[in-house]
């Protein structure tokens, strides 16, 4: 009996799965047509300023063109449907949370959001455009010719954004673990190192190989963990009032 139980509990879960997948889908294939209309709009920005100004945009075969205009349509249509994405994620998990862990996952979405688009930003106004000027001056120094595809350029860039983007997560993310009791401010004091140690990580593999590049990206993620620290530890010290306010009560 208890066996069937589990059996009706996890259909019910795979259902109710489906069923958000199924609402995160068609809210992305209609931004999509957002997307699409935006997406030149978008491409003739990128053209018009630096670096992509200062370059011809050649395409070396015949599908770079639609796929470039595709992936920015996507790029947009996700980014327009991602607090409703987070959203419904949040309404699948929920279930298997307590109402206090319910409340912060839901409180957290905004600022999920705010910093991934925070990062975006200083991923591409910051980092991108020092990685191609510093590749850019290796490639003319050694007398070679830019002839850049607009899919590696695009390939380029992205892989320097969208890192950036996730990485600027962190502190929303210390923030609802440590709500939720997995992390607390000791252990990420404990961890320190280590955690310095996979930023110069990631610093290294997302800036050019010389030393001011690495410096300008790697002290903002040094920054985006102190600041983690620091609201781990007011998260931290207002779920322990609030537990000792509990206990007071009882």
């Amino acid at each position: 009996m208890k066996r069937i139980e589990e059996t009706m509990t996890l259909l019910g879960h795979l259902t109710e799965l489906r069923s958000r997948i199924w609402k995160i889908l068609i809210v992305v294939l209609l931004s999509l047509g957002g997307g699409l209309y935006l997406s030149p709009k978008v491409l003739r920005y990128l053209k018009s300023v630096p670096p992509g100004s200062e370059m011809t945009w050649n395409v070396f075969s015949p599908w770079d063109g639609i796929r470039m205009y595709m992936s920015v349509a996507l790029v947009i249509a996700l980014a327009v449907s991602l607090p409703f994405i987070l959203y419904q994620l949040w309404g699948f998990v929920k279930q298997g949370l307590h109402p206090g862990e319910r409340n912060a996952a839901l409180r957290y979405v905004p600022y999920s959001v705010i910093c991934f688009f925070t990062g975006l930003a200083f991923g591409y106004f910051v980092v991108f455009p020092m990685s191609f000027s510093f590749t850019s001056k290796i490639t003319k120094s050694m007398e070679l010719v830019e002839t850049y595809g607009v899919a590696q350029y695009f390939g380029f860039m992205f892989n320097i954004v969208l890192p950036l983007a996730i990485a600027f997560e962190l502190p929303v993310i210390v923030m609802f673990l440590t709500k939720i009791g997995i992390l607390t401010p000791k252990a990420l004091h404990k961890m320190r190192r280590y955690a310095y140690l996979v930023l110069v990580v990631v610093a290294s593999l997302i800036s050019p190989p010389e030393l001011i590049s690495h410096l300008l990206v790697f002290v903002p993620l040094v920054v985006l963990y102190e600041i983690s620290v620091l609201l781990s530890r007011m998260v931290y010290g207002k779920r322990k009032a609030s537990a000792l306010a509990e206990v007071s009560g009882a």
